[in-house]
């Protein structure tokens, strides 16, 4: 039973790190350029928080899964609104970073929100501690969403075929 523990517990690292690992150039030249608010976190923050974040919703998703028998008729919703929100959580940073598409990322993140909450509220029937988990990622979600949109804001978009 272990394995199937570690496994779901390592699942959401796999894209965060490949978000990371492809897009990990574009951090420094172009992120680091853009107009940010005073209160965004420190780049040093970020992998330790997604490092915590994946770690308690990976064994959460374990949880559920295990409260409800494994890949079951019953775990199709609570399962699948969990893999959703993670699909979306692992193509903001291709969105923000690789196609340097703020509105796309901002359109991802806020459905991502969506599905997150849906995903926590699925589990607390099932599991308590399970949903309970996903707090900090909520929580990390509401400052992402909030930093997103005011680089957005701060940050227009150029136009294609102008430059400067």
């Amino acid at each position: 039973m272990w394995a199937y523990t570690v496994g779901f517990t390592v699942l959401p690292h796999v894209g965060g790190f490949l978000g990371w690992f492809i897009n990990r150039k574009e951090i420094p030249v172009w992120y680091e350029k853009l107009k940010k608010p005073s209160w965004c976190p420190s780049r040093k923050i970020f992998p330790v928080a997604w490092t915590v974040l994946y770690t308690g919703m990976g064994y959460a998703s374990y949880l559920v899964w295990n409260d409800l028998g494994g890949c079951s008729s019953k775990a199709l919703i609570p399962l699948g609104l969990y893999g959703a929100q993670l699909a979306l959580n692992w193509a903001w940073p291709p969105f923000f970073f690789g196609a340097r598409n703020m509105k796309m990322a901002l359109i991802d993140i806020l459905c991502l929100d969506g599905l997150a909450i849906g995903t926590m509220c699925s589990w607390y029937r099932i599991n308590k501690v399970a949903a309970l988990l996903m707090v900090p990622y909520l929580g990390w979600l509401a400052m992402a969403t909030c930093l997103t949109i005011r680089i957005w804001k701060d940050n227009p978009e150029e136009k294609p075929g102008k430059s400067e």
